[in-house]
């Protein structure tokens, strides 16, 4: 009965191996079990993500070779009870753990008379070194992926998406080389137009971001590519901790960017001024129009030096002076022009009537005065089209001024109070705005406004790296920045070049807004609404970071694309797990990530859906290194 409802078409033997490895005769694997999520996961499960409802477990035969051979990111298929039209359907699912087991030492009690236990531990030791099936086995947890592969002769294979519920007991088959290439960079390849056969480190060359962390014993790789008008448009995040390689990754994504997608612009928000050194080759580039714009006035190439962080083996690297004198004989270099009068913004008064109205908790007619006021700043600024970035102009003090005076004459609010006071000097804005207005960023210092900033963006720029040390200074221009070119282009329905924003040590720019407060609030409710709004408009966001559990997890929950390293921390890996819904054994791998060693996985920007793939990122400092060398030679 078993075989007439599960008999499939017999596919030879040659046809298999155009698909599937054994790794020279030594994998031989059967599903033993399928257990449902729910039974498998802890407690925890109601605090991590899980993207898959079964884990399964395979059992394979044991040969002294193999352990060193399976590694976590490899995938399976397995018979499922679909049934297809002559073909096979396979389930497909993700090596997340794999563990020998010794049949002797797994019976060992700790009850046991102690030298016996040893005699057996010591005896034991040897046979790892052979080939023993009956004593030995290995073990593999493996988490469905949600695709099925459907092979037929003489066909292409497909993927369709949806999970199919494996036959226990079937044979479970490895994907090969050719296989995963197929799967993760097909489609993408054909995007870019590149051959992943041919495939190099060099980013000049290959828009490759590294290779897929499988069949490492092997020399030939697979590489890795992602589709990069998806990856900005739908944004994405870095996330590991301290020394996991979170700039270089950056770096390295973004000298892709530039070289391969000619329609897209970077603005790199850098607080920790670390990208005028791992971008240099870039800045240098007489091709590639860019701009670095620092804090202060840089008027030699020592100061440039001293301004900027640089990896330890560069600090006293005489060559790293001569490739920022190239930049700087470029005019690449400009330094932020603060503004010498500060206009207050729509969303400056609405958070000052906040505060007052939080004074007010015990005066009815005092709260129903700041209420009447915030509608009439609202109602203005609906009927203009303004937001709250936006700064406030001549005609609007001049309406809110006469608008306050009248409600609060109206509310009865005493003469001595701060909603008083507040109301009925407004127009002192007025002399500010006046003062401001013949006075041009150009005559202030030499640098470079906002509105500067603003323009170079919106002209033929392709790189802007801001590296201002000042979070202050940085938060006001990112709130402008943003906030000016998303309006922009709403107001011109215009969605390319596509702009992509670069908020590197993002805790500083969108923090919980729960636990924020001022400036820090605008700003994490400002790239907040970016990330929300932006990919209409062409305009990504790259949120790069140590420490997401402080993050505003509204921004979070934007990111289609992530790449995840090393966390140490039990919570941020839960927020991980919970907001991009990855299994926790699937994450729990990073904790063995070298640097430069990532989980990525996406919802739109890989060639698969949500899929985690194990990958080795290409070194950016190789790029800064072949720079230097020439400059040098």
């Amino acid at each position: 009965m078993w075989e007439r409802v599960f008999r499939l078409p017999t596919l030879s033997e040659e046809f298999f191996r155009k698909y599937f490895t054994d790794l020279d005769g030594r994998f031989h694997g059967r599903l033993s079990a399928v257990i449902p999520a729910s039974t498998a996961s802890s407690s925890e499960s109601k605090f991590t993500g899980v993207s898959a409802r079964y884990e399964c477990r395979i059992k394979v035969e044991y040969q002294k070779d193999l352990m060193g051979l399976l590694e976590e990111g490899m995938l399976l298929a397995v018979k499922n009870f679909k049934r297809v039209e002559d073909g096979v359907r396979f389930t497909l699912m993700e090596v997340s753990r794999v563990w020998p087991e010794h049949f002797g030492l797994r019976g060992l009690s700790d009850h046991g008379y102690y030298p016996m236990q040893f005699e057996i531990i010591e005896q034991s030791e040897v046979d790892w070194s052979t080939d023993d099936k009956a004593t030995m086995m290995i073990q593999i947890s493996a988490i469905p992926i949600n695709y099925d592969l459907i092979l037929r002769e003489g066909c292409d294979p497909t993927f369709e998406k949806g999970f199919s519920y494996p036959v226990v007991a079937s044979e479970a088959y490895i994907l090969n080389m050719e296989m995963i290439n197929r799967m993760y960079n097909q489609r993408i390849a054909e995007k870019l137009g590149v051959d992943t056969r041919k495939t190099v480190g060099d980013a000049h060359e290959d828009p490759r971001l590294g290779v897929v962390k499988m069949f490492q014993s092997i020399e030939s790789k697979i590489p890795i590519y992602v589709d990069f008008e998806s990856l900005v448009r739908y944004h994405f995040g870095i996330f590991a901790f301290t020394g996991g390689g979170k700039s270089n990754l950056l770096s390295n994504i973004l000298r892709r960017l530039i070289y391969h997608s000619s329609e897209t612009k970077v603005v790199v928000f850098d607080i920790s001024c670390e990208y005028p050194f791992l971008l240099m080759d870039l800045f240098a580039d007489p091709q590639i129009d860019s701009k670095i714009v620092f804090e202060h006035r840089i008027n030699s190439v020592e100061q440039m030096y001293n301004s900027i962080v640089k990896p330890r083996e560069y600090e006293n690297d005489p060559r790293v002076l001569e490739g920022l004198q190239n930049i700087m004989n470029l005019n690449r270099v400009s330094y932020y022009a603060k503004p010498r009068f500060k206009v207050p913004t729509y969303g400056q008064f609405l958070d000052e009537l906040e505060e007052l109205r939080k004074e007010s908790i015990r005066r009815p007619h005092y709260i129903n005065a700041i209420d009447e006021i915030r509608e009439a700043v609202l109602d203005y600024m609906d009927e203009k089209g303004y937001v709250e970035n936006q700064e406030v102009d001549e005609e609007f003090v001049r309406f809110i001024d006469h608008k306050a005076s009248l409600i609060v004459s109206q509310f009865k609010v005493h003469e001595s109070s701060g909603l008083y006071a507040w109301a009925t000097t407004r127009s002192t804005i007025l002399k500010i705005l006046r003062r401001r207005e013949g006075v041009t960023g150009a005559a202030v210092s030499g640098g470079l406004t906002a509105e500067d900033l603003r323009r170079l963006i919106e002209d033929d720029i392709r790189l802007l790296c801001l590296s201002i040390a000042d979070p202050i200074t940085m938060k006001d221009l990112v709130i402008r920045l943003t906030g000016e070119l998303l309006n922009g282009r709403k107001r011109r329905f215009q969605v390319k070049p596509y702009i992509l924003f670069v908020f590197d040590e993002a805790q500083e720019f969108i923090p919980d807004v729960s636990g924020s407060s001022g400036i820090d609030k605008q700003c994490s409710r400002q790239v907040e609404t970016l990330l929300r709004q932006g990919r209409k408009y062409g305009l990504g966001g790259c949120v790069a970071t140590q420490r997401i559990a402080y993050l505003n997890t509204n921004a979070l929950q934007q990111l289609h694309t992530y790449f995840v390293g090393t966390l140490p921390r039990p919570y941020d890996r839960s927020v991980v797990s919970e907001t991009f819904m990855i299994d926790k054994d699937i994450l729990e791998k990073t904790l063995e990530f070298a640097p430069g060693e990532w989980l990525l996985s996406s919802y739109i920007a890989t060639g698969v859906e949500n899929v985690p793939i194990f990958i080795k990122a290409d070194n950016a400092e190789e790029e800064v290194e072949k720079y230097l060398k020439k400059v040098s030679s």
